[in-house]
């Protein structure tokens, strides 16, 4: 058979075309989204985080101010035998018959006078109480100053306190508090994962310039303090308006909520209301109650709190904050000083432990100074981070100033395994912490503008 002609003979196969570019990884299809966000929320929710840096950098400060400020109200020489509780607040009521004694927190210190705290004195908030200063040596009432938690803040403290929590604008000034939590955690990780995702020699702060060295400064900031920061979110939820409420709930579903010391008199379960009481000492008397809570291993600092009713027994608990906390309670029968019920803080859910030291190093009483000092410098940090945030959008320039909207097809480059669990975690979370929820989804709305508006003009830009 004859060869084929030349021009059919078969040829080298033809070169290979360009193959299509692979599919991004998990991060980096990712990766836009969380520097959008990342910008959004540093611009727009920072001014919340940086008033609630500043109040709580002051609240911190304020525990050893307090003490400076009202030295003649807590502190008295040692002497070398205290006068019975009793005869403390009879003292104390006839200097101040008004109101109703709510509690008695007894000398905690040689040095340390006896608090008598009055309910239901008027031009006294409702939620607080007027403390009663008494020399536990010579029964001299030392001064009265309202009194506010339980931590024992005094006005200086309260005004701070209220000034970090709600601004003195109440319920209302509880949202900025409450979105300054919600996001802060959002845009710490957030920036801990967009400075790892960077090449080593762009992490670099020694011989870099102008905005790269700015970034550089505010990226080895953030990751050092971002635990830090993820931890005053995490513990400054708990105190919120719609997040708080929400996790009390989950709380309470899993068997961690608060357990509290049965309060009823002679067998029943009722329960015990501070405060409601009139006169605090009858039945057998404080000083009986108190040696007997003594006798169940309560020592100082404690608080006796009054029968709500006449159903009701004595409430004495230890209010002991700093480490060790101490949280015992008991209850005492007001006619036989027989002691009711025992609770010991050993007892308590694991969960309702964690929220009790969380809350504690959060509101900087857990570890004393150091815990405060510790505090001062994480509020410290997060300012210089808002300030060196604000100078890198500074350096933008004005024709950049909201920065370059994600492109179109971002979320199309997110693999579907990711996305939907991504969404799905996104909407839960954002259920669970409305101040996260609702402004997230208006920073979509308002990007999804800004690219339909940019690829009007046709300048569709790349994300950062």
């Amino acid at each position: 058979m004859p060869p084929p002609p030349h021009h059919a003979r078969a040829g080298p196969p033809p070169p290979p075309g360009p193959r299509a570019p692979p599919p991004p990884g998990a991060w980096a299809a990712v990766r836009p989204l969380v520097l959008r966000l990342h910008f959004y929320a540093g611009i727009l929710v920072a001014p919340f985080l940086l008033i609630a840096a500043l109040t709580g950098f002051l609240y911190a400060g304020s525990f050893q101010v307090e003490k400076l400020v009202y030295a003649e109200e807590l502190t008295v020489p040692a002497g070398d035998t205290k006068l019975p509780i009793s005869q403390q607040v009879a003292a104390a009521r006839e200097a101040h018959p008004e109101g109703a004694v709510g509690a008695v927190r007894p000398s905690p210190a040689d040095d340390a006078t006896t608090r008598v705290l009055l309910t239901g004195v008027e031009g006294v908030d409702a939620d607080h109480t007027l403390a009663v200063f008494v020399d536990p040596y010579t029964a001299e009432v030392r001064g009265a100053l309202e009194q506010y938690g339980s931590s024992g803040a005094l006005p200086l403290r309260i005004w701070i306190d209220e000034f970090h929590r709600d601004l003195h604008l109440g319920d209302t000034g509880r949202l900025y508090s409450e979105l300054a939590a919600s996001w802060l955690w959002v845009i710490a990780l957030g920036g801990v994962a967009l400075w790892f995702s960077r090449r080593r020699a762009l992490r670099k702060l020694r011989g870099t310039s102008g905005r790269r060295r700015v970034l550089g400064l505010h990226g080895t900031i953030g990751v050092w303090a971002a635990a830090g920061f993820v931890f005053l979110s995490a513990t400054g939820l708990t105190w919120s308006q719609y997040a708080g409420a929400n996790i009390d709930e989950l709380r309470t579903s899993l068997g961690g909520s608060t357990p509290s010391v049965t309060a009823a008199a002679g067998g029943g379960h009722g329960g015990h209301g501070a405060g409601a009481g009139g006169d605090a000492d009858h039945g057998v008397g404080l000083d009986r109650i108190l040696a007997a809570a003594r006798a169940e291993g309560l020592g100082d600092p404690v608080e006796i709190v009054p029968p709500a009713d006449p159903s009701s027994a004595y409430v004495v608990k230890q209010i002991q904050r700093s480490w060790p906390e101490k949280q015992d309670s008991v209850a005492v029968d007001p006619n036989t000083g027989e002691v009711l019920d025992v609770l010991r803080f050993a007892d308590y859910p694991v969960l309702a432990k964690l929220t009790r030291w969380g809350i504690d190093l959060h509101s900087g009483t857990l570890f004393g100074l150091a815990n405060q000092i510790a505090l001062m410098l994480l509020t410290l940090g997060l300012i210089v981070l808002i300030v060196l945030g604000y100078r890198m959008w500074w350096q933008r320039g004005r024709g950049n100033a909201f920065g370059r909207p994600i492109p179109r097809g971002a979320w199309a480059q997110v693999p579907p395994l990711l996305l939907v669990p991504l969404l799905a975690a996104v909407a839960v979370v954002g259920y669970f912490l409305p101040l996260l929820g609702i402004p997230l989804a208006a920073f979509v709305v308002v990007d999804v503008a800004l690219g339909a508006l940019a690829h009007r003009r046709g300048r569709t830009g790349v994300a950062n």
